[in-house]
């Protein structure tokens, strides 16, 4: 157990991050409309998806402020406990999961709701790697220790997610270490490094890592016309729907290429889709300015 000086007053409100707090509550809302307009033309009218959303969001904030009431050193005590927890669901993924038929296993299904477990591993992969990088600056009698800590708790959920064959996920828990380190103080030529490590060893994952199928989709991300009747089709849909919406937008729930279903997977994948056409360049732009500035609001935080 760790004994952990307190940083909160009991000036809870004043205290509370407003700036950050607001621009999410109106991504959130703003979101619940144009996830609704997505759905609107299936034959359940999509309250399935709608339900979820908002539960999803009534709870998100709950456990906002719930959250905000602990003080984060305290998850300084159960960062072991949770990121061991978080472990131990991808290895329930890797036995029962779900998404086989969808190229990568990495969906759970409890009592009829299924979950990405890689979710919860976000975060307490952040809290683990935050303190061994704590550790790494304030401590210097254990530095290899906890450099060797810090290697195999970083190491491991990005292993086991790389056997479920989610490699896009892998990708984000790299950005996700790669973005720490660099807050911590990293040399750059450390990066310069491990950007040439990956450079070098990305034709050995091009040839033995991925499937042709994978190589596929890379091809066609790149140049979604090699295959426009296909692997390509979507990217092609949803690409002419955004430029359909050209400045101003059709309107929310007016968007004609939205509203016929000519984009799928339109409530999550191609979300932004929808957005183009509906709220158009301006609309986009105004949303893309809030995700920005939660960015920088969130390094600044940390960084301070």
């Amino acid at each position: 157990m760790y004994f952990v000086e307190k940083t909160k007053d009991l000036d809870f409100f004043k205290r509370f991050d407003y700036f950050m707090f607001v621009p999410t509550l109106l991504l959130s809302i703003l979101g619940l409309f144009v996830v609704r307009s997505a759905v609107m033309s299936r034959a359940d009218g999509g309250i399935r998806i709608m339900t979820t959303q908002i539960v999803g969001l009534i709870v998100g904030l709950l456990l906002c402020f719930i959250l905000s009431k602990i003080d984060y050193k305290d998850l300084k005590t159960l960062s072991f406990i949770l990121y061991s927890f978080s472990l131990l669901l991808i290895l329930v993924v890797l036995a029962i999961g779900q998404g086989d038929n969808l190229g990568s296993r990495r969906w759970l299904d409890i009592a009829g709701i299924s979950f990405q477990p890689t979710e919860i591993t976000k975060i307490t992969f952040i809290i683990i790697i935050s303190l061994y990088l704590e550790r790494l600056m304030e401590n210097t009698k254990d530095f290899k220790k906890n450099l060797v800590g810090l290697i195999i708790f970083s190491a491991l959920p990005i292993f086991l997610i790389i056997i479920q064959k989610d490699f896009g996920t892998s990708l984000i828990f790299m950005a996700i270490l790669t973005t720490m380190l660099f807050i911590y103080g990293l040399r750059y030529r450390y990066f310069a490094i491990l950007l040439g490590a990956f450079a070098t060893s990305t034709p050995f994952a091009w040839r033995f890592l991925l499937n042709e199928s994978r190589r596929n989709r890379i091809r066609v991300f790149l140049d979604p016309t090699l295959d426009p009747l296909g692997a390509g089709m979507n990217v092609l849909r949803s690409k002419m729907t955004i430029g359909s919406g050209q400045l101003a937008g059709k309107g929310l729930f007016h968007g004609p290429q939205t509203q016929n279903s000519l984009v799928p997977v339109k409530e999550s994948d191609f979300i932004f889709s929808v957005i183009g056409e509906e709220l158009g360049f301006i609309g986009a732009l105004l949303i893309i300015c809030l995700i920005v500035f939660l960015i920088i609001r969130l390094i600044y935080v940390s960084v301070n």
